[in-house]
């Protein structure tokens, strides 16, 4: 909900930056590149499709505004500046992504903390007096009155009292619903007979599944899709935009061309998911559930376009999907690595961080391939340890509520390093166990820029603290960092076995203070951070993407 005082509402006069805001620095602060890889290997039938499916991409854009802010339109009009209006479109809305959500335009309140899926007066006492079934809806919004309104702003108007409906996704934003079904038809259509027949039949699953809010059998169809030379993520899909409660999810797209070579490098990691499952190292307890390898993949992809909560603020690298607990139990999931916007965000950014940050002596660690199976090995920590709490009573989402994604995170970088010590140690993975070390320590600098207030931000706090506190990492007087690599493995898989624990317990209590004692940033770190941005590193991505970009208008 896009807050205002009374004195910049009275007239709607022009929209101002808060003093002191420098829009050149903020701006400069992204590095642009083209998202345009090469179109030569797709067939003219996957062109024509490729085309219709970045315009549903587009569509899955406009619902997520409407679900972060609401219609854009009524804020870019009120904006003259057209650096103040790129920032926006950056942060889609006036809170700065990678600041903690800090407004940036005068009069602005504080973000929603549950943006736009329910009333700006919500009481959790009356969330958590709803039923399970309507508190965990992740596919709805709530809101008050008998009435439905209108997609343009779902929760604008609501009256302060009455009682909470939840009102499916589909039916909110109906008519963006329907367009990005109507394109999802004709790119599958597009691909003719000798399309890839899983991959036509996922598009169509999926174009249903945005009109009746039911997900679950094109998630499945989408785990058969192992060959097409095209692919598509699309729909409400992660709830990070929720920080209420963690549980509604927002739209955004990824529309991927698949790079096989690369992918086929890794198909032999899958077979040893269930030996990792069994070996965690944690008690028998929070290890007993099934770790998925029988539909699980490990793909490459590069990407074309990205949209809605995708391409808020930061730009995800690497994608675990699908969400649900029970098809992660039962048919596995996929690992997506996003391998050219992996290797810009390793050259521009991870690469001029080390050398300002990691001790001269061992930037010679920082690699390609150790960054790549650093992320990739995170994404496949996913999928392992534990989905329901031991004490049988529902899932650790539910559990842990709102701060289920920052242990979930930090659970995924931990014992996704743990992985890759497995994988050195039995010579299946090249390289050193320093290179993957140093390179990960150094990625945590990256990420934590984006601001300690998101899950992903706390994740990387919990285990930058718990190795700096057990010395696996050491900071010098001149602020570059080196690496124990004996002292931060055994860190690493205790800190590994106890997140798992975390999860398995389900204490929200207890994960409540382990957070407000260990997702910190301390003086030290805020002043090495400020260090990394006087020195004009970017802090993260911005795209120049769409049909032009690629030829394809």
């Amino acid at each position: 909900m896009f807050v205002i005082t009374a004195s910049v509402a009275k007239g709607w006069a022009q929209l101002k930056p808060v003093a002191g805001l420098n829009l050149d620095e903020k701006l400069g602060a992204y590095k642009t590149i083209r998202l345009n890889p090469d179109l030569t290997g797709l067939k003219p039938e996957e062109r024509e499709a490729l085309k219709y499916l970045i315009i549903a991409a587009q569509y899955a854009d406009s619902i997520y505004w409407r679900q972060t802010y609401g219609n854009p339109a009524n804020l870019f009009g009120k904006i003259q500046d057209e650096k103040l209006k790129r920032y926006v479109q950056i942060n889609y809305g006036p809170w700065d992504r990678l600041n903690g959500n800090a407004p940036f335009i005068q009069g602005v309140g504080p973000k929603p903390k549950g943006a736009n899926f329910y009333p700006k007066n919500i009481r959790k006492s009356e969330f958590d007096s709803l039923s399970a079934n309507v508190r965990n809806d992740a596919y709805s919004i709530l809101q008050r009155g008998p009435s439905l309104v209108t997609f343009e702003s779902p929760v604008d108007g609501d009256p302060n009292t009455g009682s909470l409906d939840a009102m499916p996704y589909g039916m909110v934003y109906m008519d963006f619903s329907r367009k990005m079904m109507e394109n999802l038809m004709y790119a599958a259509d597009k691909l003719g007979q000798n399309g890839d027949k899983d991959f036509k039949n996922y598009l169509r699953m999926r174009a249903n599944n945005l009109m009746n809010n039911n997900f679950t059998e094109s998630d499945k169809a989408w785990l058969k899709v192992k060959n097409s030379s095209l692919d598509i993520i699309i729909g409400p899909i992660e709830n990070y935009e929720d920080e209420f409660a963690g549980v509604r999810a927002a739209h955004e797209s990824f529309v991927l061309i698949r790079d096989k070579e690369w992918g086929s490098k890794l198909d032999k990691f899958i077979d040893m998911l269930p030996d990792l499952q069994k070996n965690l190292p944690v008690d028998s307890i929070y290890k007993t559930e099934n770790a998925g390898s029988g539909q699980s993949q490990l793909a490459v992809f590069d990407a074309v376009y990205y949209a809605g909560d995708a391409n808020a603020g930061s730009k995800t690298i690497a994608v675990n999907l699908p969400n649900d607990e029970t098809l992660q139990t039962e048919f596995g999931t996929r690992r997506s690595q996003l391998k050219n916007v992996m290797k810009a965000k390793f050259d521009n950014i991870l690469v001029p961080i080390s050398n300002k940050v990691i001790d001269p002596s061992q930037r010679v660690n920082i690699t390609w391939d150790a960054f790549f199976n650093d992320v990739m090995f995170h994404e496949v920590a996913h999928g392992l340890g534990i989905k329901n709490t031991i004490d049988k009573k529902g899932t650790v989402r539910e559990a842990l509520g709102a701060n289920y994604s920052a242990v979930e995170e930090c659970k995924a970088d931990v014992l996704g390093l743990w992985m890759v010590t497995q994988m050195v140690n039995k010579n299946e993975l090249k390289g050193k166990l320093d290179d993957y070390y140093v390179t990960f320590v150094a990625s945590v600098f990256r990420s934590v820029r984006f601001g300690a207030s998101n899950s992903h931000g706390q994740a990387n706090m919990i285990t930058f603290n718990t190795l700096l506190g057990n010395g696996a990492i050491t900071r010098s007087a001149s602020g570059t960092y080196k690496v124990d690599v004996a002292k931060m493995r055994t860190t690493i898989e205790k800190l590994a076995g106890d997140l798992l624990k975390l999860q398995g317990d389900g204490n929200a209590e207890t994960v409540k203070i382990f957070l407000s004692k260990m997702a910190t940033v301390s003086p030290k770190l805020a002043a090495d951070l400020t260090a990394i941005n006087n020195a004009g590193i970017p802090k993260d991505l911005i795209f120049e993407q769409g049909l032009s970009v690629l030829g394809l208008k």
